[in-house]
């Protein structure tokens, strides 16, 4: 009785094993597949610059993105090698029941001379096939491993983290530590980040990389106003290393610091106080001086950590896909793109401001643009046909949209006590149109202050990165700042030199890539003794 029982668990254990081996054997050749495909759908889709950025994206609400996106993913990369796993798991059944029916106790053997010794051993032909079978999706497994450590910075990211860097020791610059004093008369903010908005879409005549200019009305009023550059044309920030993806270059642009990703703390979950936790911001600054402070998207604001960073960095008032069904802006079950539109984005914010406009406090008025996401952008139905190029017309009806809005900003009544701000958070993520530019062109973050408290004739011929919006966004509202400096960012409108024009983009680049204890424990876990 004993015997028996012990060669059911036996037969069971087998079981078990034989089950989960061949779990494992589907489940590389599906993960083989899919990392394969995955890896060139992002190479092709979106121009990654960093392995921060991925891992950046993985670690936050990667299902509150564009359904459109996700969509594609799973249509382009996972379905198709599922349905191939699939079939072959099918295949692979059907011999499976043909071997148990007529093969079951074929054996092979094999004879080894050991010493003039005879010794032989017995094969289970399926033991066997399954051996040798098996090299297969481990083979497969190990070559998309090592192709997408080559294509999405894997190598870069490992090698840099073997090393460590006190940039941050030496060039931080602590904003709390910092005498920053505001005007008697507090000026409003209209902070407006575009999405993967470059000088590159102007002509050549402008500076830019395109026989035609996709951004007409940015072009005027870069020339009309302020508009930071590197050239004596129309031009714009560096995007530096880990500010390459809208938080990266929303959090670069507002509190002077990247996104260094720490494995498991990027998570929303794990921040009681707000992303980058050690960081003081543009939002905690106009908090304590009394700002009203709104943040509006054309998405679900938790999307990539922005709303762990506008709430618990300045308590901002939020407008996103939600609240604009209750406010009856678009419908309760509209959804395009990443949510709605910059069409009912600029409606829904005019009507905000008029509301905001109205108290007796000033005001910070952030928000998000969308239709010139990557890969293709969004083109309303009133879009021109300007270009054949998807994205490119997306851009050319965004900037048509803006310059209405705009307009629409200067007419109002609020607007003589208002410093307004075009910013893009970094540089496209699209691919195909630039594939025909030149290799050796620059490319560029936009920026342009309109009707800035103070003025300044050093504006061209810059070398900057989007760190330096942080304390030049400030010295637009007329506040003095002691020493020019905060974060990693130098206010542009004095003539202190930039860390770039210091260091040179390349050198400031590597560094950042580097490991750093400062910024892990002092800025990202706010956790300096």
């Amino acid at each position: 009785m004993l015997k028996e029982s012990i060669k059911l668990i036996i037969k069971i254990l087998k079981g078990i094993i034989s089950f989960l081996f061949v779990i494992l054997f589907f489940a590389a050749i599906f993960l083989s597949m899919a990392l394969r495909l995955g890896t060139d759908w992002a190479v092709k889709n979106y121009s990654f610059s960093s392995f921060d950025e991925i891992l950046y994206t993985l670690g936050t609400s990667v299902t509150t993105a564009s359904k459109g996106v996700l969509n594609n993913f799973f249509h382009s990369n996972i379905y198709p090698p599922l349905k191939i796993t699939l079939i072959m798991f099918g295949i692979f059944s059907f011999i499976y029941i043909i071997y148990r029916f007529f093969f079951r106790n074929v054996k092979i053997q094999l004879q080894i001379n050991i010493l003039k010794k005879q010794i032989f051993f017995n094969f289970n032909i399926a033991i066997l096939i399954f051996l040798i079978a098996s090299i297969i999706p481990v083979y497969m497994l190990s070559c998309s491993t090592v192709y997408a450590m080559d294509n999405l910075y894997v190598n870069e990211y490992i090698e840099a983290n073997a090393d460590s860097s006190n940039f941050f020791e030496k060039e931080y610059v602590n904003p709390t530590d910092v005498e920053i004093e505001f005007p008697k008369e507090k000026r409003n903010l209209i902070y407006i980040f575009l999405e993967s908005m470059e000088s590159t879409y102007t002509d050549y005549e402008h500076g830019g990389a395109y026989p035609y200019n996709y951004i007409p009305n940015l072009t005027e009023l870069a020339k009309d106003n302020i508009n930071f550059s590197n050239t004596n044309n129309v031009g714009g920030a560096h995007m530096p290393y880990d500010a390459s993806w809208t938080m990266g270059g929303i959090v670069a642009a507002t509190a002077g610091v990247p996104i260094k990703n720490v494995f498991g703390a990027n998570s929303e979950e794990s921040y009681e106080n707000g992303l980058v936790n050690g960081a003081y911001a543009l939002g905690d600054i106009l908090e304590k001086e009394g700002y009203h402070q709104s943040i509006m998207v054309g998405s679900d604001l938790t999307f990539g950590g922005r709303r762990a960073y506008f709430e618990g960095h300045g308590n901002y008032q939020v407008f996103d896909l939600f609240t604009a069904r209750e406010d009856n802006i678009i419908s309760d079950d509209y959804y395009v793109f990443w949510g709605y539109e910059d069409e009912y984005l600029y409606k829904y914010a005019k009507q905000e401001l008029e509301k905001i406009s109205e108290n007796d406090e000033p005001f910070n008025f952030t928000m998000l643009t969308v239709d010139t996401h990557a890969s293709d952008g969004y083109e309303s139905d009133f879009c021109p046909n300007y270009s054949s190029n998807p994205y490119l017309n997306a851009v050319y009806c965004s900037d048509m949209q803006l310059g209405e809005f705009i307009d629409w900003i200067q007419e109002q009544d609020f607007y003589d006590n208002t410093t307004v701000i075009l910013a893009g958070d970094h540089l496209s993520m699209a691919t195909y149109p630039f594939e025909d530019i030149d290799d050796n062109y620059d490319r560029r973050v936009y920026n342009v202050f309109i009707n800035s408290a103070v003025d300044t004739g050093n504006f061209k011929n810059r070398d900057f990165t989007t760190f330096d919006y942080y304390p030049t966004t400030l010295a637009s509202l007329g506040v003095k700042i002691k020493g020019e400096k905060l974060g990693l960012g130098t206010n542009l409108f004095s003539d202190t030199k930039t860390l770039s024009e210091k260091y040179g983009n390349s050198y400031i680049d590597q560094e950042l890539q580097k490991r750093s204890t400062y910024y892990d424990a002092c800025i990202n876990l706010k956790q300096c003794k």
